[in-house]
């Protein structure tokens, strides 16, 4: 018989329970048939729409900026003559879409500089940390999503570990307000915490026809099944959506864009009718507002 260190017997020395797995497992002795535990529930990956999952081909939305995601996540590019930035990817899978999407953009890889988001779940950073490592653009985002990225979205507020993806390392942190600039371009960052703690909307000026355009992305200001009233891990959550809502209204937004572009109109998956009901930055945050009250009363109404 097996001993442990001070000579006595391997079973003798240990506690019923890791006795009890140790032969279970074949190191003392074959497991009886009547000791089997009951089998271990299988895994569930995240599972997202087809629709979160089709290409589309690159639709231009500015001189300078493109979408290049799927038909349902916006992935923006913003190109101009001293290298690119990109905002937001989707899901982890579409890393290699992006850049075959860029290089048909005349975009390579040494090209991005960039690389910004607007909130830190898995459907919209997922591909991330592999583009990042593809080109070395610098990863630009604020303290709390860094956390969660860091993390690769284990032990999500909302959704515990549910949504993964490849860990991501962020190069800068920026403050509410703050800008980061690429060839004259500002790219202005407006915390809109609710979504997610760390939600991060964005501003820049382009050109459409000619004239400058106040472009918008505006991060998702819902909150999908989320505990509103006395949330242990988000108590001020209401206070932060209301917040938020008063900042969107206030943005400098003569094109709005968000994560999921029918929340703002857009349709990617027809070109020739890409963005048939244009709405704006305070009809986005009003149309917020009234389903998270709505959500909050439905919340305080007691059980039947």
């Amino acid at each position: 018989m097996r001993t442990v260190d001070n000579g006595a017997p391997l079973r003798n020395a240990l506690p019923p329970m890791h006795l009890r797995s140790l032969l279970c497992v074949g190191l003392i002795a074959a497991c009886p048939a009547s000791a089997a535990e009951p089998v271990l529930p299988p895994s569930h990956a995240y599972e997202t729409p087809d629709a979160w999952r089709q290409p589309v081909p690159p639709l231009r939305i500015a001189e300078h900026t493109w979408h290049i995601g799927t038909a349902e996540l916006t992935v923006l590019l913003v190109k101009t003559a001293a290298g690119a930035a990109l905002i937001d990817g989707g899901l982890p899978q579409a890393a290699p879409m992006l850049l075959a999407r860029m290089r048909e953009l005349g975009v390579e890889p040494g090209d991005l500089k960039l690389v910004l988001h607007s909130h830190a779940h898995g459907d919209h950073v997922g591909p991330i940390a592999e583009i990042a490592r593809a080109t070395g653009a610098r990863v630009v985002s604020n303290a709390e999503s860094a956390a969660l990225l860091a993390r690769g979205g284990s032990d999500d507020i909302h959704f515990g570990d549910g949504i993964l993806y490849p860990p991501v390392r962020v190069d800068r942190l920026l403050q509410d307000g703050e800008a980061v600039e690429l060839d004259g371009i500002r790219f202005t960052a407006h915390f809109t915490p609710g979504h997610t703690p760390g939600s991060l909307s964005w501003t820049w000026i382009d050109t459409r026809d000619g004239k400058p355009v106040r472009i918008a992305y505006v991060d998702s200001l819902t909150a999908p099944g989320y505990e509103l009233a006395g949330n242990p891990r988000y108590p001020r959550i209401v206070d932060d959506y209301r917040r938020s809502f008063d900042i969107v209204r206030a943005l400098p937004c003569d094109l709005l864009l968000t994560p999921h572009p029918g929340a703002s109109g857009w349709n990617y998956a027809d070109a020739a009718a890409s963005r048939p009901k244009p709405t704006s930055c305070r009809e986005y945050a009003d149309a917020a507002a009234r389903k998270l009250e709505g959500q909050i009363a439905a919340q305080d109404e007691p059980a039947p």
